[in-house]
């Protein structure tokens, strides 16, 4: 069975599903991918009446069309090498047929090769700690508290610890997300992060958290000094709990589209990222950023941002995404 007979599958077996819960999840990908879906598919099946027969014109458009949707240039010149390779062996010559063949390859992009985890890695003996990373304006401050609501939802005892201790009002306002969602809090205003971080987890131990989420610093600009500031957090976490940070999670804004994949190679460069958490998903026609994300710097995503609300954050999960972006085309 391709891949697009397995899509007919699934948006099928999407339509017919009884459990609330899920239900929900699936109609907040439809409704958060709404804006790629109505931007990407539309100029697909528009290609489609525009060109009945495979041509360069055609294939020129294409291309034009998943850039737009922030694919990636690089991604996108080596799924058309691989599209015109298979159009000639396959004599495709049909462009409704060729765009079935199209979303089979975009799919093979995100499931070809190395399989990666979107399941967030729990400690447990003691705490999990996840440490968050990401310029600033990615919207970091608002994850960590829909992170923070998730896990109490969850029965979950859970502390935010400030480690980005010298931008202006950044303490108090992981204070103020904190007592809005319950959770623990340790913060210093303008103390060494790593100090900081170090008396934050002494205390989460103490009070037998579950979970420790990490706000740092977002200054991109010298990433000398940054490496450094994060390599020193990532050993004072390491000596008081064994294998932490569990996860290392970068926040990064869908609506920067090629911006979010340069600060993804960045901050790769500098230290251990373990997953991507891409908010601001349904504000943008950009939601093609999944595939260049694995294509271009082979992270999974784990979480993605559909909406403003608590609820909002949503663990990824691949099937539903596919769904969200394709469903209008079968």
């Amino acid at each position: 069975m391709g891949l697009f007979d397995k899509l007919k599958n699934l948006v099928s077996r999407k339509k017919e599903i009884k459990d609330a819960e899920e239900k929900e999840i699936v109609e907040d990908y439809d409704k958060g991918l709404k804006k790629t879906r109505e931007e990407f598919v539309s100029k697909l099946n528009i290609l489609g009446i525009k060109y009945t027969k495979v041509s360069e014109e055609y294939f020129e458009e294409l291309e034009e069309t998943l850039i737009m949707a922030d694919i990636g240039v690089n991604t996108v010149m080596n799924f058309m090498d691989k599209l015109r390779k298979r159009v000639k062996s396959e004599n495709i010559t049909d462009t409704s047929y060729l765009k079935e063949v199209i979303v089979d390859e975009l799919l093979i992009i995100y499931v070809e090769g190395e399989s990666l985890s979107d399941k967030i890695n729990i400690n447990n003996d003691g705490p999990t700690v996840i440490l968050m990373v990401g310029v600033n304006g990615v919207g970091k401050t608002t994850t960590i508290a829909k992170l923070a609501y998730k896990y109490i939802s969850e029965g979950k005892k859970v502390m935010m610890i400030a480690g980005d201790t010298f931008r202006a009002g950044a303490v108090e306002q992981l204070e103020i997300w904190a007592n809005k969602t319950g959770s623990l809090f340790y913060g210093v205003e303008g103390s060494d992060p790593a100090s900081v971080i170090y008396d934050g987890l002494l205390k989460a131990k103490n009070e037998n958290v579950d979970i420790v989420l990490i706000d740092t610093a977002g200054r991109l600009q010298n990433k000398v000094n940054l490496m450094k500031e994060l390599e020193k957090i990532n050993k004072v976490i390491g000596t008081h709990i064994n294998g932490a940070p569990h996860e290392t999670l970068l926040v990064i804004d869908a609506s920067t589209g090629q911006n979010g994949i340069s600060q993804a190679k960045s901050f790769k460069e500098i230290t251990n990222i373990t997953g991507i958490v891409l908010t601001k998903l349904d504000g943008t026609a950009k939601g093609g950023i999944v595939l260049a994300i694995k294509e271009e710097v082979n992270l999974p995503v784990k979480f993605i941002g559909l909406g403003e609300k608590m609820t909002d954050l949503k663990p990824f999960d691949i099937e539903n995404y596919i769904y969200g972006l394709f469903k209008d085309m079968v």
